[in-house]
């Protein structure tokens, strides 16, 4: 623990990350108030280097804590990039949890989730321990699959169209693994764990959108040709990087990978006359090689977008020119979709209606949130609402629903608004 120890504190006056935990109750989804979260090194977990408070939203203080110099991350080299940490959460009510080695990386911030149980009997304590991230450990490598699944064997493609599903379904472990685990996740936060789990969020956004598109689409192929399911198992997708993509129980989450999987969630990779979301197979392309087989290297998309590639032309360059992004028809569990434009001031009907019925619902679990008239009209306490819904959820605070602003809206309705029975 001593030689940790020394190793976090040869990061001082190095690089700063900033670091917000986020505390729910794991039966409502509600936010957690007043929830006391103690912060320190994960190689010294009891030398506490902060103790912060949740307020009404659930949330700490957004804070800065040391980390490596930035350039850690943006070359493949032998030092951990990320700083480490472990938190421990207890609120009245509930069982207490830790969770060791929460990434910290610098210059973004890290988002911590805490979904609390409320205690029992026995008052059992939880702990999440996060593993090292992949550009960082040695992994298995993928298996490799044709990306486009064979359409004429019997059961295989189920689905007549594309649609983001509510969640997806994570065996913790390798196919054939029977003792691992499985778990019900929201799609996009799925996304967002895996993304933050295999390339580095202090990434050129382009490069993050790359990965981000590549990861999607992978994961809708697993859905739409329902792969696993046909093949007798009861679950969407694995944790394991020789079959699927690595996702970690109770990782943290970094801002700007947060805010991209919000931006492309309805989209994945085509091909000209193929039905299907392509099977987007990378590699990490230091420890691992896959370009001769026209996979994406993770640090090769990283390089191109260091000289300013976009998305699209970044993800050309490993699978073919192509390539193209397409929209899914339908994305499933969303009360109603985006209407296609922003809502501003002055803006009416039942858009409207249906945001304002949203945001009072939202308001009875979140009680910085000021409830508003249900009128139709977006008018100046609509737009008031609308801001401070932004503020609590980390986005810009402009008081107009635009694309981000709605999805977000719909994505909390449905957490608050029923018991997520299937966590």
């Amino acid at each position: 623990m001593a030689l940790d120890k020394n190793r976090q504190m040869q990061w001082e006056n190095v690089d700063r990350g900033r670091y917000q935990v986020s505390v729910v109750d794991r039966l409502s989804n509600r936010p957690v108030e007043n929830a006391r979260v103690k912060i320190s090194y994960t190689g010294d977990p009891d030398s506490v280097i902060e103790e912060l408070v949740t307020n009404s939203s659930g949330r700490t203080p957004v804070i800065d804590l040391k980390t490596p110099p930035l350039e850690y991350s943006m070359e493949p080299v032998e030092q951990q990039p990320y700083a480490e940490y472990t938190i421990q959460i207890d609120a009245e009510g509930f069982e207490s949890e830790e969770v060791a080695g929460s990434e910290v990386l610098p210059q973004v911030l890290s988002s911590q989730p805490v979904m609390l149980a409320a205690r029992s009997v026995s008052e059992e304590y939880q702990r999440i321990v996060i593993p090292p991230h992949t550009l960082f450990y040695e992994y298995p490598p993928k298996i490799e699959e044709a990306e486009i699944k064979p359409m004429n064997e019997t059961g295989e493609i189920v689905l007549s169209k594309v649609v983001v599903p509510e969640y997806v379904i994570v065996h913790d472990g390798p196919v054939g693994d029977t003792s691992a685990e499985n778990y019900y996740v929201r799609y996009k936060d799925y996304i967002k764990n895996v993304a933050s789990s295999e390339i580095y969020a202090t990434w050129p956004e382009d490069t993050i959108r790359a990965n981000v598109l590549a990861i999607m689409s992978f994961t809708l192929n697993r859905v739409y040709t329902e792969w696993y399911r046909n093949k007798g198992k009861d679950y969407t997708i694995t944790s394991s990087t020789a079959y699927d993509h690595k996702w970690i129980r109770g990782r943290n989450i970094f801002d700007s990978i947060d805010r991209i999987v919000d931006e492309l969630f309805e989209n994945y990779l085509s091909r000209p006359n193929v039905r299907q979301p392509i099977l987007t197979q990378y590699c990490d392309g230091k420890q691992v090689q896959c370009r001769n087989r026209g996979w994406m290297t993770q640090w090769g998309s990283k390089a191109l977008g260091d000289q300013g590639y976009s998305a699209i032309e970044i993800l050309r360059a490993f699978y073919g020119n192509d390539m193209y992004i397409n929209v899914a028809e339908a994305v499933s569990g969303v009360p109603a979709s985006w209407p296609g434009f922003d809502l501003t001031l002055g803006v009416s009907g039942s858009k409207v209606t249906q945001i304002q019925e949203q945001l009072n619902a939202i308001a009875d679990a979140y009680p910085a949130l000021p409830k508003v008239t249900v009128d139709g009209i977006y008018g100046k306490e609509t737009q008031n609402a609308v801001r401070i819904f932004q503020g609590i959820f980390g986005l810009g605070e402009t008081g107009i629903v635009d694309y981000l602003t709605w999805y977000k809206i719909q994505e909390i309705y449905v957490a608050v608004s029923r018991i997520a029975e299937l966590n």
